[in-house]
């Protein structure tokens, strides 16, 4: 992108927030409004909110509605998008659910300023391809690694990540979680992360590390926020690890990390419960795989039962914490693909994501 396009996007930026603040007196509150005031939707598999600051989705790949792509995460996100007054920026490694493409092309239309970042190998999937002919500007990393992220920010306060890629496989026939929170101070480190790379087209190790507020409290809970490759996220989930005191529970679609191999090893030899699923197309492909080595070390691990994809990065420690994002833990994640983690203390959410490894690991082999 030019540097005068760069102006004219950002002067449209402001321009649409000095409107919405003369008008804010005859609107609805500027916060994003809760999935009580969205139209009905009745998402495929478990949607929960902890509270009034967060929602939670996980896929169904079982339901019987999931063959006709329809009432999954991807609807409420959607509907969110539909909602935006001013701004949508969206960091999407593989794109093409119609929905979305619709909401964001209608909130183009409408005047709001939609940005996508995208990954080079899939910048000519039709429905990016899509975008780019009513005039949103698309920004792809051309790079051999892989711009990862799967995050969406709204109106620069709600904040859309997960596991779970914008496609129909991810949304219909894959295991995935997918979560909204809402937060300025989060949105702006998001934000901070989308601005590298649709601005300063900085992908990968050509970064530095400066989120705005790695870790920040979201009434009363404790979050931490990481981006690969800056920010080390490997010794961050080996801490964690390292700081469980009785169980660690754990979904992965690739992890061929010998570090974080190792600390689960030696939790379990200190008498933490430790049990997780791997994704069997992965295990069956990828070279270095940990499934054989934690089983060998006597860990409850299993293959899982998705004939599709068990997609999830996810770890559960304590029955408190609760570590998501696009992370797999990979040496690819942590050292050159652009990706972003969360860690949620909070034992509601971890419940939450108890119940989705339950429900997963009843399938598994």
């Amino acid at each position: 992108m030019s540097s005068g396009n760069i102006v004219k996007c950002e002067m449209s930026r402001i321009i649409a927030a000095i409107l919405l603040i003369t008008t804010i007196a005859a609107c609805v509150p500027a916060a994003p409004t809760t999935l009580e005031l969205l139209p009905t939707i009745t998402p495929i598999g478990d949607s929960a909110s902890a509270s009034d600051w967060i929602t939670v989705y996980f896929t169904d790949p079982d339901s019987p509605d999931a063959e006709s792509h329809r009432g999954g995460p991807d609807e409420a996100l959607a509907v969110a998008i539909d909602q935006a007054r001013f701004s949508v920026d969206a960091a999407m490694y593989d794109f093409n659910l119609w929905g979305i493409r619709d909401a964001l092309i209608s909130a183009h239309q409408r005047g709001a300023t939609v940005r996508v970042v995208t990954e080079s190998d899939n910048l000519d999937e039709m429905e990016i391809q899509e975008l780019i002919e009513v005039g949103i500007p698309v920004i792809s990393d051309r790079r051999e690694s892989l711009m990862h992220n799967k995050f969406v920010v709204i109106d620069e306060y709600t904040v859309w990540t997960g596991s779970m890629n914008y496609t129909i496989n991810d949304a219909y026939k894959n295991n995935n979680n997918l979560l909204e929170i809402r937060s300025s101070r989060l949105a702006e480190n998001y934000l901070t992360e989308f601005e590298e790379m649709f601005v300063g087209d900085f992908f990968g190790n050509h970064v530095v590390a400066r989120t705005p507020h790695p870790s920040l409290d979201i009434q009363g809970i404790r979050l931490d926020n990481y981006f690969s490759p800056d920010d080390g996220v490997a010794a961050e989930i080996i801490e964690l690890i390292r700081s469980a005191e009785e169980s660690i529970y754990f979904l992965i679609f690739s992890f061929t990390s010998d570090d974080i191999a190792a600390a689960l090893i030696e939790k379990a030899g200190q008498g933490v419960a430790v049990s997780g699923v791997f994704d069997e197309g992965q295990y069956r492909s990828n070279r270095g795989a940990e499934f054989d080595h934690l089983r060998e070390a006597g860990l409850d691990v299993r293959l899982d039962g998705n004939p599709r994809n068990m997609h999830h990065k996810v770890f559960v420690i304590d029955k408190q914490i609760v570590i998501t994002g696009s992370y797999n833990f990979s040496a690819s994640a942590e050292e050159s693909n652009d990706e972003n983690t969360l860690v949620i203390y909070d034992a509601e959410v971890a419940a939450l994501y108890l119940a989705e490894f339950e429900r997963v690991l009843a399938n598994a082999k």
